[in-house]
């Protein structure tokens, strides 16, 4: 590699943070994901909720995009009425990431969703979420591992052919795809694990686990290689 490629990972922004002497409002961002990506090769740069209007001034700056896990996508982003078990919506986040996903299509950025990022990428693109699935998330507050399975020849399996046991907090998933996206990786229930949006010269990936809160530094490498 000539120079680490430049991935801009989105983040929180999250009232009464704490650190020190301090309680305030705050961009933040778990110390998982930018460890991840120097692993793999890439400088990490935090991208904070901005106005959505600048989100392609972004995707023009970086190199590759990671859209980090968080809260649930508001329904109505889905044509959907929110169920009881869904999480109260965070509208700037799901705005701007929504933004930045559509600018990283347009410009063929390398794009990976992590979680939510999945979800919203589904979202971005036509599709609907389940709202609700039990089982992904056992312990509130406490991250679980379950196995998923490549779909062979795809984006994800050709980082990670093996079956694998993934760190895994989640309690919702993707229903109808997007247009375009197929499944790369499936949970032993059939809940569809990993998808991608397979193109002549583009590498767009989701991932419903948290490789962040791993050991598996391959498809965050796989994406930085893509970036560079």
């Amino acid at each position: 590699m000539a120079g680490r490629p430049l991935i801009g990972v989105s983040t929180y922004l999250e009232t009464g943070a704490r650190w020190g002497v301090w309680e305030l409002e705050a961009a933040l961002l778990p110390a998982g994901y930018p460890r991840l990506v120097q692993r793999a090769g890439g400088l990490a740069a935090m991208l904070p909720p901005d106005t959505p209007e600048h989100a392609a001034a972004a995707v023009a700056r970086l190199d590759g995009l990671v859209i980090a896990g968080g809260p649930d996508v508001e329904p109505v982003r889905y044509g959907a009425e929110p169920d009881p078990r869904t999480g109260p919506p965070s509208r700037a986040r799901d705005a701007w990431e929504l933004a930045l996903i559509e600018a990283a299509l347009a410009a063929r950025l390398p794009l990976l969703g992590i979680c939510r990022g999945m979800q919203l990428l589904n979202v971005a693109l036509g599709g609907t979420l389940v709202q609700h699935l039990d089982g992904h998330a056992e312990v509130v507050g406490v991250f679980g591992t379950h196995p998923v399975k490549p779909v062979p020849g795809t984006l994800y399996a050709a980082a990670v052919p093996e079956e694998t046991s993934v760190p895994s907090y989640h309690h919702q998933c993707v229903d109808r795809l997007g247009a375009g996206l197929v499944p790369s990786a499936y949970a032993a229930d059939g809940t569809v694990e990993a998808l991608e949006l397979p193109t002549a010269d583009g590498w767009v990936l989701g991932l419903q686990w948290h490789p962040e809160m791993g050991e598996d530094p391959r498809v965050m490498r796989a994406l930085v290689e893509a970036a560079s």
